[in-house]
């Protein structure tokens, strides 16, 4: 390998690397290890987005060139640690959630219907579908077209809380179609 190479890289710093298919690949070092030569690299975006970037994952034994552009010397801070407790719940929550938009498509209900769905759900937890019907604390039915009429339930005050749901609800969404209408207007 020719160029400027060194046991180790600092993180921070920033690297050019010539790729054997003569690739330039120049980024600042977000890590790097020295056993299997592996540096992974976070560049501009190629979208030209200022908000993104790509990152490379750079095996420097497949490079032809690798030189430090710019040396970091000051010590980055000792990353914090992860909390596995909170990523692990994060995770199973993230998948409950799948599983809900799974069990809204699966009902073949209209999009209204599966946007109320997802709605209630991210407020009660104890949301199903009983065919096209919306089923909320197993007290509350919520029938097509999915309307604040359309709930129905002889629990009078948790009738009136997931009125009040489903009537933000359908607020929000006139606020969308607002929004995306004067959008649609502006640009013509």
């Amino acid at each position: 390998m020719a160029g400027l190479v060194q046991d180790c890289f600092s993180i921070g710093s920033t690297v050019e690397c010539t790729t054997c298919y003569d690739a330039n690949v120049e980024g600042e070092v977000l890590a790097f290890d020295q056993q299997t030569k592996m540096l992974i690299l976070k560049c501009p975006s190629a979208s030209k987005s200022p908000k993104l970037n790509d990152v490379y994952i750079v095996n420097l034994a497949m490079c032809s060139d690798v030189q430090v552009k710019k040396e970091v010397c000051i010590v980055p801070e000792q990353p914090l640690s992860l909390n596995l407790e909170r990523l692990s719940t994060r995770a199973r929550n993230q998948v409950e959630q799948k599983r809900l938009q799974l069990s809204a498509l699966s009902a073949g209900v209209s999009p209204e219907g599966q946007n109320l769905y997802m709605a209630i759900a991210r407020t009660i937890k104890q949301v199903s579908w009983n065919g096209p019907n919306i089923v909320v604390c197993k007290d509350v039915t919520i029938t097509p077209p999915y309307k604040v009429d359309n709930v129905n339930s002889s629990d009078q005050r948790q009738l009136s809380y997931v009125k009040k749901i489903v009537e933000k609800h359908e607020n929000d969404q006139a606020n969308i179609n607002q929004s995306t209408s004067a959008a649609d207007i502006a640009a013509n």
